[in-house]
């Protein structure tokens, strides 16, 4: 924890140098304030290097807390503003102009570049206070006897900022999506299990005719004992998918394992063969996983015909999905992976981090499922 708070603080300090140094620095109109804004970035990083410190740590101020995840999200748009600004300035430098026009072109980009800037910021988190969005998906699947249901929650990240109140408000909208069964795919907490349980009393109350269905994430490894959180779900009247299924209304096998985190963590290691082995081979599989590059262990032998998942939070904050993108083969939305195997990701009902999104609503998802004719 400690070398990822370094890490990530001395990241912070790097994106926050490159804003000063490729904007601030550069636009002339700010000439005056350039040491107030050196003087208040260095603040801004002060206080991000507490947020890494702090976040996953018991007491403290949850308002200082929640304003430094904030700049974490300031610090990263106005990084990509800045990398933006100085892409943009190259052709001043480049293309031969007069004295007075470049100078005229220069204004007004830095004044284009700024509005762009803080409208990004605002935009972000607006996305990040607005309550999630629900929405509906269509899935089609061969062999399927009859439509069915599933509601998706995933990365709520219930902690020291989204609370109590946040988890009924998820409760209540996931309950008005009325499907038959509820899955909840990985990151739920952002807690140890002892100061998570009242927060997640809610999910006492979620509805749904066949049952609600909850895998790890990756998030469940670094909060405390796995087999402590795992209890704590259950303890709700939730079952837990262990590297094992079950048929849901014999319409279809509802198979879950332990998130891939597990591996480098040495227990509670992810098994897929062990998930599917007592599938019902003559129905459909749906194979509930938390990251979504679960799709390179898998083959058409495996019968999975698709695969829930969340934590990649559609990248949260544009254009953050494109490093997202690195890691995970698919970011957001239904993708037809195989000749046999399709795997829907969602974007997420809560935020890691800093209280921001950008073209990635939080949102609950009522996956429709429905008979694909041959």
């Amino acid at each position: 924890m400690i070398n990822f708070s370094i890490i990530a603080s001395a990241v912070m300090f790097c994106l926050n140098l490159f804003s000063f140094v490729c904007l601030f620095y550069r636009i002339d109109f700010l000439k005056k304030w350039r040491w107030v804004i050196a003087a208040l970035l260095i603040v801004i990083t002060i206080l991000e290097a507490y947020y890494f410190l702090s976040f996953r740590r018991s007491g403290g101020s949850v308002f200082l807390l929640q304003a430094a995840a904030s700049l974490v999200g300031v610090s990263f748009l106005l990084f990509f503003s800045s990398l933006l600004y100085f892409i943009l300035r190259i052709p001043l430098h480049v293309i031969h102009f007069s004295e007075s026009r470049r100078r005229a072109l220069k204004s007004i980009l830095d004044i284009t570049i700024l509005i762009a800037a803080f409208s990004w910021i605002f935009k972000g988190f607006v996305g990040g206070f607005s309550k999630p969005i629900k929405r509906s998906v269509e899935v089609k699947i061969k062999n399927l006897k009859a439509p069915l249901s599933i509601a998706q929650i995933t990365d709520v990240h219930i902690g020291k900022v989204l609370g109590l109140d946040f988890m009924r408000e998820v409760v209540r909208l996931t309950n008005e999506l009325d499907a038959d069964i509820v899955v909840i795919t990985g990151d739920l907490v952002d807690l140890a299990p002892k100061y998570a349980k009242e927060k997640l009393e809610p999910l006492r109350d979620l509805k749904s005719r066949f049952g609600v269905y909850y895998v790890l994430g990756n998030h469940e490894y670094f909060n405390g004992d796995v087999e402590k959180v795992i209890k704590l779900i259950q303890d709700f009247g939730i079952k837990v998918l262990e590297n094992e299924s079950v048929v849901v209304d014999g319409k279809i096998n509802l198979a879950g394992i332990y998130d891939l985190r597990g591996d480098s963590f040495g227990y509670f290691k992810p098994n897929i063969k062990k998930a599917l082995k007592n599938t019902n081979k003559n129905l459909p599989t749906v194979l509930l996983s938390h990251q979504p590059k679960v799709v390179r262990r898998i083959s058409d032998e495996d019968n999975v015909d698709l695969i829930v998942s969340g934590h990649t939070h559609g990248g949260q904050i544009f254009p953050f999905g494109l490093f997202v993108l690195i890691d995970q083969p698919y970011l957001y939305g239904l993708y037809q992976h195989s000749q046999k195997t399709q795997i829907f990701v969602s974007s997420g009902t809560g935020y890691w981090g800093p209280p921001l999104r950008v073209l990635a609503p939080s949102e609950i998802v009522k996956l429709e499922l429905k008979r694909k004719e041959e």
